[in-house]
């Protein structure tokens, strides 16, 4: 693909982001772009691509019901829409090239809920490629992702590789529910080594870290309190308040104790409940978090989380009730391809600068696919590409820089070539 190909793709998908298991029109471009431009082996889509009983923070029928004719109406080719119907999104690109390692590369292709910038001087608003779907946005890099996951298949194919190239793209990674999906998935088995990528994370274009580490484990905890209604003027005695529960475990929640092990993380980020000024709220609801630099010290806080929130609502004669919550554990990159990446990396035509490693500081659930790979005896590797992006991840002017594309193109192909030839 040339350089005004790639910008291209990236802004096509850039105006039209999805949230997670709601990428109908994101996976149809892909599937119709691999199908344009390569003679793949195979290419799963949707319910062939992941294992789906394994999905994670999938939302309601009329959700996805929204989204999907969103996508028809964008002109998302109707024979690959029926096979995502029910939020079976994401697919599995592969290519045969003779004996050899079998590869994977992990690209993730979902949108987050965050209203993009109409400033001027926001450059998908000034050159008329920002998000057309309110309320969503490429707020990431995930078009960006999705875009390099195509042109490395297309270079690895043009190449000498020998070996199977299986590239993932993979939904809902922003809600953590979609890595477990293609983990528990057929065609992750076989892989001997995998490469996980992610632009960005202020690293300026020019840098690679060839291995990121400081994977924070992460569960995500849905929590319902139930209490009584009654008139807060009249009979306040005869309510049981579920916000009063509610508040007292947000308080708490951020008091437990933290651990000499290693990092550890909590946030209640959505609170919610009540419906008038003047009555004592039956039911009220938290979306909460905790994270732990190990799986192990994720699990401490999660049974303290669950300790305080049930303690809470005993505190204020509620009930609760614990929703399932999406998860995904630590990993860390292993070394034979870090050296593999850095190596490639300085040899790279605008890489001025390459890092061996570095930490996230976050949480990812490609974790599920490295550690499923490493349990499976092979190796794992995430890398970053750097991008110059004005406004922080996650915020409304967050926006990629469209060089770095070539960049992480460049060193993921050449990488996948240098695996082939040292082979597992």
């Amino acid at each position: 693909m040339s350089t005004t190909d790639l910008v291209s793709l990236r802004r096509d998908l850039h105006q039209r982001p999805e949230p997670a298991w709601r990428e109908f029109y994101t996976t149809a471009r892909i599937v119709e772009e691999l199908e344009s431009r390569l003679d793949l082996d195979e290419l799963h889509v949707g319910p062939d691509a992941i294992a789906g009983e394994h999905r994670m923070a999938v939302p309601d029928d009329a959700e996805l019901s929204v989204w999907y004719d969103r996508a028809k109406e964008a002109g998302a080719d109707e024979r690959i829409l029926e096979q995502l119907e029910g939020g079976y999104t994401g697919a599995v690109a592969v290519l045969e090239r003779g004996e050899g390692p079998t590869v994977g590369l992990r690209v993730d292709i979902d949108a987050l809920p965050v209203e993009e910038s109409g400033d001027t001087g926001h450059l998908p608003a000034a050159e008329g490629f920002r998000s057309r779907h309110e309320g969503a946005m490429h707020a990431c890099g995930h078009d960006a992702h999705a875009t390099i996951g195509i042109g490395v298949l297309e270079q690895v194919a043009a190449s000498d590789f020998s070996g199977t190239l299986k590239v993932f793209f993979q939904p809902a990674e922003e809600v953590v529910g979609g890595g477990k999906s293609m983990a528990k998935g057929e065609h992750i088995r076989d892989v001997d080594s995998l490469l996980a990528v992610h632009v960005g994370l202020d690293h300026p274009t020019g840098e690679i870290v060839a291995g990121l580490d400081g994977f924070l484990a992460v569960r995500h905890l849905a929590a319902t309190f139930t209490g009584e209604g009654a008139h807060a003027g009249g009979h306040p005695e005869q309510g049981r308040n579920a916000v009063q529960a509610m508040a007292t475990a947000v308080q708490n929640l951020y008091g437990i104790p933290r651990h000499n092990d290693g990092k550890t993380r909590v946030n209640a980020g959505v609170v919610e409940g009540g419906s008038a000024a003047n009555v004592i709220p039956e039911e009220a609801r938290i979306l909460a978090e905790v994270r732990g630099e190990t799986t192990a010290l994720m699990e401490y806080m999660n049974d303290n989380a669950r300790h305080v929130i049930r303690s809470a609502a005993e505190m204020h004669e509620c009930e609760v009730a614990f929703g399932i919550g999406a998860e995904a554990p630590s990993a860390t990159s292993d070394q034979r391809l870090v050296s593999i990446v850095a190596d490639v990396a300085g040899e790279t035509a605008g890489v001025e600068r390459v890092l061996e490693r570095d930490e996230l500081g976050g949480s990812e659930d490609a974790t599920f696919l490295m550690r499923t790979v490493q349990e499976n005896g092979g190796d794992a590797c995430y890398v970053g590409v750097g991008t110059d992006h004005p406004g922080g991840h996650h915020t409304p002017t967050f926006d990629v820089d469209e060089a770095s594309l070539d960049h992480g193109i460049d060193v993921l192909a050449g990488a996948i070539e240098r695996i082939s030839l040292e082979g597992v």
